[in-house]
């Protein structure tokens, strides 16, 4: 080997090993930026899931002779009275608002559960833990700046003396907030959760696997194994491969008009989310079986058709089994996709406004995705934690949801 093949040995080494240390970098750094968008999600998200509250001194002189909607408006006197019992001095109408204003408006929602679980305490006196309200919360989660003026805070001189003077006396308290799991939304972010978000994502792509799953994989093996080759299933498969790449604002354009205008269906219900994210499915189920059905080796077609097995047969009996792995991993990106979708659901209402959980396919629900945007968009300091919160319980979906793929792809998987 001379001098000059030497040279170009060298060179093309190190041009290989330049070119691992460029993706070594680009691996670190994806890993990087990765790791750096969820540790910040996880900072901001911290306190969303703890509430401050106070224990509060609560007497019940609830008759039994009165109707249920004079209780509601006693539950809410109730409260107030308790509050006011912490700042006796407070007498004008400005003074009382300031004050009640500090605890959460649901405080009234909170003791009529409370006694319709402990009937036994009316007429008595006891001890109920009520949530402070956001601004209050947010005093005792990071304190308050006192180099701006008192005009330009949302707490003034007066309810931050008041939030001191509870701290003193020892029943202010941090507790897990069971609210963020097990409530729907809110306009107080204190009260407001994430199960109304969930459940009615659930329950669209639940009806999105209903659908798309069995005409995907339908629509792929017929395709794939009985089409007749021509014009029209060449146009058909073009057109299938241009709609994995629409922007998924148009299915929700589609579904806006085919669905709620034309078959006049319920707006912002998991049945027309389901159906509207089905259409943006069916593509990638689609591609995805038909790539599946054609990495099965053709021997195995070969042998099942030697021994006098008809195309139904080699379909079902054979390719379909084979090449069930790569269809659920298709199935489930896609899904995954579909379940991370905001712009279409938007169109179809599900940016609604919706405080019940829903109950079935049909009731009025919205989405995860939805709901982060929602309080995305949300003016209370709040609600910037219950995004990230959220979001994080929409990562926390996705990765079980992608992991759910790659277990049945092991689970299913063959060696050729």
């Amino acid at each position: 080997m001379n001098s000059r093949q030497k040279k170009l040995t060298l060179k093309r080494r190190f041009a290989e090993k330049r070119f691992r240390y460029y993706g070594l970098a680009s691996l670190f750094l994806a890993t990087t930026m990765l790791f750096i968008i969820i540790f910040s999600m996880m900072y901001r998200a911290v306190p969303a899931f703890t509430n401050y509250g106070m224990n509060l001194e609560i007497n019940l002189p609830i008759s039994e002779s009165e109707d249920s909607d004079s209780q509601d408006l006693n539950y809410r006197r109730i409260i107030n009275k308790s509050i006011l019992s912490l700042a006796p001095d407070c007498m004008d109408r400005s003074c009382i608002r300031d004050l009640v204003r500090l605890f959460s408006s649901g405080a009234s929602y909170d003791l009529r559960e409370y006694i319709e679980k402990n009937s036994s305490y009316t007429n008595e006196t006891f001890s109920l833990f009520i949530l402070f309200s956001d601004d209050a919360d947010l005093f005792y989660k990071f304190g308050i700046d006192e180099d701006l003026e008192e005009e330009e805070r949302r707490l003034d001189d007066r309810e931050v003396r008041w939030l001191q003077e509870f701290q003193k006396t020892g029943k202010v308290e941090s507790r897990i907030s069971k609210n963020m799991f097990l409530n729907g939304d809110s306009r107080e972010p204190e009260i407001a959760g994430v199960l109304g978000a969930v459940i009615g994502s659930l329950y669209t792509i639940l009806i999105t696997l209903l659908i798309s799953f069995p005409i995907g994989v339908f629509t792929a093996i017929y395709l794939e194994n009985f089409a007749a080759k021509s014009r029209i299933t060449d146009f058909i498969e073009v057109n299938i491969n241009n709609l994995a790449a629409v922007p998924s604002i148009i299915f929700g354009l589609l579904g806006l008009a085919l669905f709620i205008n034309f078959f006049g269906m319920p707006r912002s219900a998991p049945l027309v989310g389901g159906c509207v994210l089905s259409l943006m499915t069916l593509p990638t189920i689609i591609i995805s079986t038909r790539a599946s059905l054609q990495a099965v080796p053709p021997s195995i077609r070969e042998a099942a058709l030697a021994m006098g097995a008809s195309e139904m047969q080699v379909v079902f009996h054979h390719l379909l089994p084979a090449s069930l792995p790569g269809i659920l991993t298709g199935t489930i990106i896609g899904l995954a996709r579909a379940f991370g979708e905001s712009a279409p659901l938007l169109l179809i209402g599900m940016v609604a406004f919706i405080v019940d959980i829903p109950g079935s396919i049909t009731d009025p629900a919205t989405a995860l995705p939805v709901q982060v945007y929602i309080w995305a968009d949300s003016p209370e300091r709040a609600f910037v934690a219950k995004t990230s919160a959220a979001t994080l319980v929409l990562i926390l979906l996705l990765v079980i949801i992608n992991l759910a793929a790659v277990i049945m792809r092991k689970r299913y998987e063959l060696k050729w």
